[in-house]
């Protein structure tokens, strides 16, 4: 697959990122003063795929489990392995830990994008399992631990597009979802892969909402699924993944509008028939149910033709498939991406 591996030299530090996150929390909790830390408008990132050899540096002042929402994952390698995707992004940085744990969509617990890390905080999945079944041969439940130790860890550096015009590029940590998929023997019945995300009102204000149609649902075709660039989420910067970004574990798909990419996934159905999924029911001319990144498609009330990276001042252009044409135009072979969007 060509590409160019981007260089350590334009990824944040951890040293760095961590001291921000902690700076943010200690503004959070009243205890710092000072000037507000710097949050742009950005969205997740989509596009942009590469490995390192090494992990990011470590921090100097305090260990991972010190900083609020980076805390080590356990039971995964101290490094992950290095990925064999790789895909283009010149002149890409990855957004700072601080970008990527304040600014977040997840609306069960907040339609505030600076409201949800707070509410996330109490947020500790440390017993979950994920059921995956339906038109399968064998159909499994795995607890979390269970997950990364059969499937590994490696890092993936993807652009996220959000369908609101913003973006980041994410150092996640995961493994591909093909890997399990495969595991689990879908039957030739099987057309797409329903996502389900987890609904607890104890913990997701939100869930109190009568105007979603919860618990949060996505889905894509099974040949989406099994793309080499498909990814589930178990970890950031190299830590577990902080609850505002969908804890304990998650589906990147780069190529994709950032909604597609279900977080706190709880169950996994292979199924015949299209599924119903949150966005596309509730509002279906502005939500389609493929949502890939697609700059001559406009939302129905706004242009997609550019994007605003946070952190950056300038507005870029947006890419067809978040840039990742090369590694999944042929998906869509023959399709008209305006109608099916």
């Amino acid at each position: 697959m060509p590409g160019q591996k981007i260089r350590s030299s334009e990824i944040t530090p951890e040293s760095e990122y961590l001291l921000r996150s902690r700076r943010r929390m200690l503004k959070l909790s009243g205890l710092a003063l000072g000037s507000a830390l710097l949050t742009a408008c950005g969205g997740q990132v989509g596009g942009l795929l590469a490995s390192r050899n090494q992990p990011t540096a470590q921090p100097q002042a305090q260990s991972p489990g010190q900083a609020a929402g980076a805390t080590a994952i356990p039971g995964a390698p101290a490094a992950p392995a290095v990925s064999a995707v790789k895909t283009d992004e010149q002149g890409a940085r990855a957004n700072s830990f601080n970008d990527i744990t304040n600014y977040n969509n997840f609306y069960e617990f907040s339609e505030d994008k600076e409201g949800v890390a707070p509410l996330a905080q109490g947020f500790q999945p440390n017993t979950w399992s994920v059921t995956v079944g339906g038109l399968v041969g064998k159909p499994m439940t795995l607890d979390l631990d269970a997950l990364r130790k059969k499937y590994g860890q490696e890092e993936r550096i993807y652009r996220h597009r959000c369908v609101e015009g913003w973006s980041m590029v994410i150092p996640w940590n995961g493994f591909s979802l093909a890997k399990l998929l495969k595991d689990v023997q879908p039957t030739a019945k099987a057309k797409y892969v329903r996502f389900e995300s987890l609904a607890d009102p104890k913990i997701m204000p939100n869930l109190s909402s009568p105007f979603y149609p919860w618990p949060y649902t996505e889905g894509l075709r099974v040949d989406e699924a099994m793309n080499d660039l498909a990814f589930m989420v178990t970890g950031l910067y190299g830590h577990a993944l902080p609850g505002q970004n969908g804890a304990p574990v998650r589906l990147a798909v780069p190529w994709k509008y950032g909604f597609k990419s279900v977080k706190s996934i709880v169950k996994i159905d292979l199924v015949e028939a299209q599924p119903k999924t949150l966005w596309n029911t509730l509002n279906a001319p502005e939500y389609g149910f493929y949502s890939n990144v697609n700059p001559n498609r406009p939302h129905p009330r706004w242009s997609q033709d550019t994007e605003r990276r946070i952190g950056e001042a300038d507005r870029r252009p947006t890419l067809l498939f978040n840039g990742y044409d090369k590694q999944v135009t042929g998906l869509y072979t023959g399709m008209d991406l305006i109608a099916n969007y």
